[in-house]
C-alpha cells in the first residue's frame, strides 16, 4: 500500500467487517487483525459470551507471528477478568508492537486497556474509524449510553400493515428467508419480549433457530396478573425466561402494565444489553408511546389483508406533529418480502 494511513484504513475496515459477524450478545461486537506490514497474520471476532475475544483468536492464529506486529481492534481491549481473561494481557504476552482501537470502551469494568498498554510502552493510537465501528457495534454502546436495553421493535405484515386475517390466521405470513432473518435479530439482541397474549395467541419458542447460535436468547414475558403457566413454550428448557409478573424485580404493575422505563432498567442491571419487542400490537404501541424503543425491523410480504389487526395501535396522537419520527438505515430484498429498517429519531 502507498502509505501507513491506507494500510490502517484498510486493516481497520477488515476488522469492522469482521466485528459484525457472529451473535456476543450481551457481549459487545469486536473485531481484530494482526498485521506485518500489509500481510494480515491473524484476525478474529468474538463468536458468543464465554468464547475467546476478538483480540484472543486473532493472537491464536498468529502466533509467534505476532511478535512485533500491529493489532487493529475495532474497541478498546478488554483489562478485566470476566469469563475470559484480559486481553490486554494477552496482547503483551504477544509482544504486540502497536495496537490501533477505533472506539474506547465505555463500559467502566472492561475500560483502561489502552492505559495499560502505553504503560507497558506499546504504541496505541485511538479514533480510526470511530463512526464506522460504532455503527457496527451500536447494540453494547447505545446500552451503555442510556444505562437500558437497545430497544428494536420487530413486526412482519402485509403491505396495508395487518399482522393477521380477522380469524386470527398468520403462519406464515412472510416467507422463510425473512422468518430466518428475524432470528437472526434474536440472537443479535439476546433478548425477546412479548405480552400475555401474545403467547396465548400463538404459543411462540421465541428462539434462534439458525447455525452459529451458542445462546439462544433470553425470553421476557410480560404477565402482570399471572396468567401464564408452563405448558407455554416460552417455559420450556430449550432457552432461558423471565417470567414478569407483579413483584418481579420489585416491579409493580399499574393500570395499563407495569412502567417499561423501570423494566428496562431492571433488566439492563441483569445484564440485557439488546431486547426485541416481538409483540403483540398492545405492548409494542405501549413502547412507542414511551419513545422507549431505537429501531424498527419491518418485514413485509407483498400480500393484502384488508382487515385484522394491525402491527401497531392506539398511539393517541392527536396531532401529526405528535408522530414519533423515523429514519431509514435500510431497504433489504428477501425474494419476495422486505425488509425495513429504520432508526428512531430522539427528537420526537
Amino acid at each position: 500500500m502507498s502509505n501507513q494511513i491506507d494500510r490502517d484504513i484498510a486493516m481497520m475496515r477488515r476488522a469492522i467487517r469482521l466485528s459484525m459477524r457472529g451473535f456476543p450478545a450481551p457481549n459487545p461486537h469486536v473485531g481484530c487483525v494482526i498485521a506485518t506490514g500489509d500481510t494480515i497474520v491473524g484476525e478474529g471476532y468474538h463468536h458468543y459470551a464465554g468464547a475467546p475475544h476478538a483480540e484472543v483468536e486473532a493472537l491464536t492464529a498468529a502466533g509467534s507471528n505476532a511478535t512485533g506486529a500491529t493489532a487493529y481492534v475495532t474497541q478498546e481491549p478488554c483489562n478485566h477478568q470476566g469469563r475470559t481473561p484480559p486481553c490486554t494481557e494477552a496482547l503483551l504476552a504477544a509482544k504486540i508492537a502497536r495496537v490501533v482501537v477505533a472506539c474506547l470502551d465505555p463500559n467502566p469494568i472492561a475500560a483502561g486497556g489502552i492505559e495499560k498498554l502505553r504503560s507497558a510502552g506499546v504504541e496505541v493510537s485511538v479514533g480510526l474509524l470511530d463512526a464506522e465501528a460504532a455503527e457496527a457495534n451500536d447494540q453494547f454502546l447505545t446500552a451503555m449510553r442510556f444505562k437500558r436495553p437497545r430497544v428494536v421493535l420487530k413486526a412482519a405484515m402485509s403491505l396495508d400493515g395487518r399482522i393477521a386475517l380477522p380469524s386470527g390466521e398468520s403462519k406464515w405470513l412472510t416467507s422463510p428467508l425473512a422468518r430466518k432473518q428475524a432470528h437472526r435479530l434474536r440472537a443479535e439482541c439476546g433478548a425477546v419480549l412479548v405480552g400475555r397474549r401474545t403467547v396465548e395467541a400463538d404459543d411462540p419458542s421465541l428462539t434462534a433457530r439458525i447455525p452459529g447460535v451458542v445462546n439462544q436468547p433470553i425470553r421476557v414475558i410480560l404477565d402482570p396478573g399471572a396468567k401464564l403457566h408452563g405448558h407455554w413454550k416460552v417455559f420450556d428448557d430449550s432457552a432461558p425466561t423471565i417470567h414478569v409478573v407483579n413483584g418481579t424485580f420489585g416491579l409493580l404493575a399499574g393500570p395499563e402494565g407495569f412502567n417499561l422505563d423501570e423494566l428496562c432498567e431492571a433488566l439492563f442491571k441483569k445484564g440485557v444489553l439488546g431486547l426485541m419487542v416481538e409483540g403483540g400490537a398492545a405492548t409494542i404501541s405501549r413502547f412507542i408511546k414511551a419513545r422507549l424503543f431505537d429501531r424498527v425491523e419491518l418485514f413485509v410480504a407483498p400480500k393484502l389483508l384488508g382487515n385484522g389487526p394491525s402491527w401497531v395501535d392506539g398511539l393517541g396522537l392527536e396531532r401529526l406533529a405528535d408522530a414519533p419520527e423515523l429514519s431509514l438505515i435500510s431497504l433489504k430484498k428477501l425474494k419476495g418480502d422486505v425488509q425495513i429498517s429504520l432508526r428512531h429519531e430522539r427528537g420526537n
